[in-house]
């Protein structure tokens, strides 16, 4: 089982994107995310995001917003269960820094479209952008494609199935 974390920054109507490009064995290779990653012992979900932005961006977060949990399964990584718990923040100090794991960019939120995201991203962005309350969603992909999404228990309908 993985624990995660994962952040949004908002700033001018834009999020703070990392695009994955600077390891060779990474399960998001050439993919654009928010920043965040993996609990250490001993760390709460707010423990691992604050050191998590601050060793991937340089900034601090003042305050942020948890808006969920995200379970993932897939038949990567030896089927092991993740669950990642999302954030956003508006409410940030600091200057960015160069991350080892890619590269940090501002994009407009029309224009995340654009990018080479996860297909289950687009849907927790949304209920983001949508203020949606607290939820849980839970995507199972296989071979890298999304095939089974699922919102506080109730299963979602996917396009083009």
């Amino acid at each position: 089982m993985g624990l995660t974390t994962l952040c949004y920054i908002e700033k001018d109507d834009s999020y703070l994107m990392l695009h994955r490009v600077k390891k060779e064995h990474d399960i998001n290779k050439d993919k654009w995310i928010g920043v965040g990653g993996h609990f250490e012992e001993g760390e709460s979900p707010e423990d691992c995001l604050m050191r998590e932005v601050r060793e991937e961006t340089g900034l601090t977060l003042n305050s942020f917003h948890f808006h969920g949990i995200v379970t993932f399964i897939s038949d990567q990584d030896d089927g092991v269960v993740e669950y990642m718990c999302l954030y956003s923040s508006d409410d940030f100090s600091g200057e960015l820094i160069s991350c080892n794991e890619g590269n940090l960019e501002w994009v407009k939120k029309s224009k995340l479209h654009q990018l080479n995201l996860w297909e289950g991203d687009y849907l927790f962005l949304k209920y983001m952008q949508e203020n949606r309350p607290f939820f849980s969603l839970k995507l199972t992909y296989e071979k890298m494609e999304l095939v089974e999404a699922s919102l506080d228990g109730k299963d979602l309908e996917l396009h083009g199935r």
